[in-house]
C-alpha cells in the first residue's frame, strides 16, 4: 500500500471544506438573485408571492456560519468518497460535495459498525475549532477497526465546554440515538430519558429529519415544539436553524393557550382541579346540557310568504345534528342550514324558483329562526361556559370541597371583566376545542412532558390529532403536583396511547460521579425508572460542608471562583427564596432558581443548600435530582444543613 501522508491529507480535506463553503456561497447567491428578480419571472402577483416566500426560506436555510464546521464526517464506500455535514452543499454541476446528515446514504455514519460495516471501508471523524479543520481520525471497518466511543474527536465533541445555546449533535449521534431520530413520521414515541442521554437533542432532530423527508407535507401543517418555560426555548431555539429548519414553531404550553392575559392566581387546591381530566368532562357536560328538543312550530315570512315548520322536523334536525358528534360551534351552524333548507324546499314548490343566495342569508337572519336556534342550540363563546362553570360549578362530578375551590368568590359583571388564571387559559382551550377543531400540526415535539398536567396533555392532543408526537422526559424529573408516575397515562391523555415507550440510560454528558450522586435518590422518588449510567469518568464532584449557616454565602462565592478558573459556563443553583441575595457579577455567571433550571446545562454548577431545595414544595426531592443533573464537568455542593439522608454517604 502506498506510505499515508497525514500532512497532504489534511491539506486535502481542508482544501475541499474551503471549496465547499464557497459551492454554498454560490447555492446562497443563486438564491438571493432568484429572490431579488422572482416578480418579474412569475406569470402573476399571486406565483410570485409564492415564489417570493420560497426564495426567502430559502435564502435563510443556506446561511453559513464559519464557526460551525460544514461537514464532520466522511464515509469511504466502493472507492469513492462521501463528505457528510449539516445540510447538503453541491458543486456548479449539481454533484455533492456535502451530504445531509439525514440522507439515506449518511445512516451509516451513525449505524456502520465491525460487525455490520454496510459498505463502508473507513469512516472518518473531523476535529474543529471555530470552523477550522484542524485534525481527523479514521476507523477501517473493513479491517475490524472501530473505536465507537473510545474515539477522541467523539469524546472531545460531547465534553466540550457548554457556552451560550444548546448546539445540534450531528456529530455526536449514537446508534440507538439515531434510531429514535430516523423513526417514521406516522410513528408516536415516548423517549424516557436520563439526564444527559440527548432525549431532547433526539426530539430535535428527529424534527429535522422529518422535515428532510416529508418537507412539503411538514411545511403545510406544520412542525410544534412544546418546551417547559421560555428560558428552555431560548436554550434550544439555535438548534434547528443550525441545521437549516427555520420554520418550526417553539411554543410553551401557556403561549399555546393564552387566549388571554393571566390577571389572577389560583390557590394550590383550585390549581390541581382546575387541572384534573374530569374538568373535561365539567366542560362537556354543561355546554350539552345546553341543548333543548323544540316543541313549537316556527312561522316565517319573507315579505311575500308564510312558511311554517312543525315542531317535530325541527326536533329531527337537532337531534340528527347532535348524532352526528360534531364540534358544538359547527352542529349549532348544521342545524341553521339545515332549517333555511326547509324553507328554501318550500319557496321553491310554491314558487316553482329557486330562491338566490340574498333570500338564504335572510332566512338564516330572521326572527323566527335566530329566536328557535337560540332557545334549542344556543350560542357559546369558550370564556363564557368557563365563566358559567366558576361562578356555578355544576353538581356530580366534583366534591363539594373541589366545588368550592374553584368558585369565583366574587363573580365578575360581565364575562369582559373577568380575570381570569393560567389554569383557566387552559379549561377556555378545551372549552374551544369542544366548539371548534384546533388546527392539527404534523408533528408535534412535547420535552418535559412528565410535568404535563392532563388538561395541558389534551391541549396538545388537539393540535396533533391528525398528527405524530414525539414525546421526551425523564419520570423521576416530575416536579409537578400532578408530574406522571408512568407514561401510559399522559399518553391516553396526549391522545397517543399507542405509542412506545423508549427508555435512554445512557448518558454522554452528565459525568460517572454526578450521575451516580444523583441515582442515589431515585429509591425515593417513586417512580419506577432505570438508573443512568455514564460514560464520562472526566467529572469533578466536590461537597462542601460548612459548619456556620452564616458562612453559607460566602462558601458559595468561594467555589464559584474556583470554578471561574475553568473554561466554560457556571451556575449557581439555589432555593427560589435564596436567588435575591446571591448577587454575582459576573457575566460568566448565572443565579438560576431551582425551579427554571429543568432542561439547562451548565459546565459548573454550585448547589446552595440542597436542604432549602428539598423543603421549598412537596416534590422537593425529584426537584434536587433535578438540579444535581445539570453539570456536565464539575459539580459543587455547599450545605449547612443535613443532606437528604442517601446523599449522606457521599459526603
Amino acid at each position: 500500500m502506498p506510505a499515508f501522508d497525514l500532512d497532504a491529507e489534511l491539506s486535502a480535506e481542508r482544501h475541499h471544506l474551503t471549496e465547499s463553503r464557497a459551492a454554498l456561497a454560490r447555492m446562497r447567491g443563486r438564491a438571493e438573485e432568484l429572490f431579488s428578480t422572482g416578480d418579474r419571472v412569475a406569470g402573476d402577483a399571486y406565483t410570485a408571492e409564492q415564489l417570493g416566500r420560497h426564495m426567502a426560506r430559502r435564502v435563510k436555510e443556506l446561511a453559513d456560519d464559519p464557526t460551525t464546521p460544514l461537514f464532520f464526517g466522511r464515509l469511504d464506500i466502493d472507492d469513492a468518497a462521501y463528505h457528510v455535514g449539516r445540510r447538503h452543499v453541491t458543486d456548479d454541476a449539481g454533484e455533492p460535495m456535502v451530504l445531509d446528515w439525514r440522507a439515506p446514504l449518511s445512516r451509516s455514519f451513525y449505524r456502520a459498525s465491525v460487525r455490520d460495516p454496510q459498505g463502508v471501508a473507513t469512516r472518518r471523524r473531523f476535529g474543529f475549532v471555530l470552523g477550522e479543520l484542524t485534525s481527523f481520525e479514521d476507523e477501517h471497518l473493513d479491517r475490524g477497526e472501530e473505536l465507537g466511543t473510545k474515539s477522541r474527536i467523539l469524546t472531545a465533541e460531547i465534553e466540550r465546554p457548554r457556552v451560550g445555546p444548546m448546539r445540534d449533535i450531528v456529530a455526536t449521534i449514537q446508534p440507538e440515538q439515531d434510531e429514535l431520530v430516523r423513526a417514521d413520521l406516522a410513528d408516536s414515541i415516548c423517549v424516557q430519558g436520563a439526564p444527559g442521554t440527548g432525549k431532547t437533542a433526539v426530539g430535535l432532530h428527529r424534527a429535522a429529519y422529518l422535515l428532510y423527508l416529508h418537507r412539503e407535507r411538514l411545511r403545510r401543517s406544520g412542525v410544534l415544539i412544546v418546551g417547559p418555560n421560555t428560558a428552555f426555548l431560548s436554550y434550544i431555539a439555535a438548534v434547528l436553524p443550525a441545521l437549516g429548519e427555520v420554520e418550526v414553531q417553539q411554543a410553551t404550553v401557556e403561549e399555546l393557550v393564552g387566549r388571554f392575559p393571566v390577571r389572577t392566581i389560583d390557590s394550590p387546591a383550585a390549581t390541581l382541579v382546575k387541572n384534573d381530566v374530569r374538568m373535561a368532562d365539567v366542560l362537556a357536560k354543561t355546554l350539552w346540557r345546553k341543548l333543548t328538543k323544540p316543541t313549537e312550530p316556527i312561522m316565517v315570512s319573507d315579505g311575500s310568504y308564510r312558511w311554517r315548520i312543525d315542531a317535530e322536523p325541527l326536533r329531527r334536525i337537532v337531534d340528527e345534528a347532535r348524532r352526528e358528534n360534531l364540534p358544538y360551534k359547527v352542529g349549532r351552524e348544521r342545524v341553521q342550514s339545515r332549517v333555511v333548507a326547509l324553507l328554501q324546499r318550500q319557496s321553491e314548490y310554491r314558487t316553482g324558483n329557486s330562491p338566490g343566495e340574498g333570500w338564504l342569508r335572510k332566512m338564516g337572519k330572521v326572527a323566527p329562526v335566530t329566536g328557535f336556534l337560540e332557545a334549542a342550540w344556543p350560542a357559546v363563546t369558550p370564556e363564557s361556559l368557563v365563566a358559567e362553570i366558576l361562578t356555578d360549578p355544576p353538581e356530580g362530578l366534583l366534591s363539594d370541597e373541589e366545588r368550592d375551590a374553584i368558585r369565583w368568590a366574587k363573580p365578575p359583571k360581565t364575562v369582559r371583566s373577568a380575570k381570569f388564571s393560567a389554569a383557566d387559559l387552559v379549561l377556555i382551550d378545551e372549552a374551544a376545542g369542544l366548539l371548534e377543531r384546533e388546527t392539527s400540526f404534523g408533528h408535534v415535539v412535547v420535552d418535559e412532558a412528565q410535568d404535563l398536567s392532563p388538561m395541558q396533555a389534551r391541549a396538545i392532543a388537539r393540535r396533533s390529532e391528525h398528527g405524530s408526537i414525539t414525546v421526551l422526559g425523564d419520570l423521576a424529573q416530575g416536579t409537578a403536583p400532578w408530574a406522571a408516575a408512568e407514561w401510559q397515562t399522559t399518553l391516553g391523555h396526549l391522545g397517543k396511547p399507542d405509542a412506545a415507550v423508549v427508555p435512554l440510560t445512557v448518558g454522554f454528558r452528565v459525568p460517572a460521579s454526578v450521575v451516580e450522586l444523583a441515582n442515589r435518590l431515585l429509591p425515593m422518588l417513586g417512580v419506577d425508572v432505570p438508573e443512568a449510567v455514564s460514560l464520562r469518568r472526566d467529572g469533578d464532584l466536590v461537597i462542601v460542608p460548612v459548619s456556620d449557616p452564616s458562612d453559607l454565602d460566602a462558601a458559595t462565592l468561594t467555589e464559584v471562583t474556583a470554578a471561574l478558573t475553568h473554561e466554560g459556563s457556571v451556575a449557581v443553583i439555589a432555593a427560589d427564596a435564596a436567588v435575591e441575595r446571591l448577587v454575582i457579577d459576573n457575566p460568566r455567571v448565572e443565579v438560576v432558581p431551582a425551579s427554571m433550571v429543568k432542561g439547562l446545562e451548565y459546565d459548573h454548577v454550585i448547589v446552595h443548600e440542597p436542604a432549602d431545595i428539598v423543603d421549598a414544595e412537596p416534590k422537593g426531592l425529584n426537584r434536587l435530582y433535578v438540579v444535581l443533573t445539570r453539570a456536565v464537568s464539575r459539580l459543587s455542593v455547599v450545605h449547612a444543613k443535613p443532606l437528604p439522608a442517601p446523599l449522606m454517604k457521599a459526603a
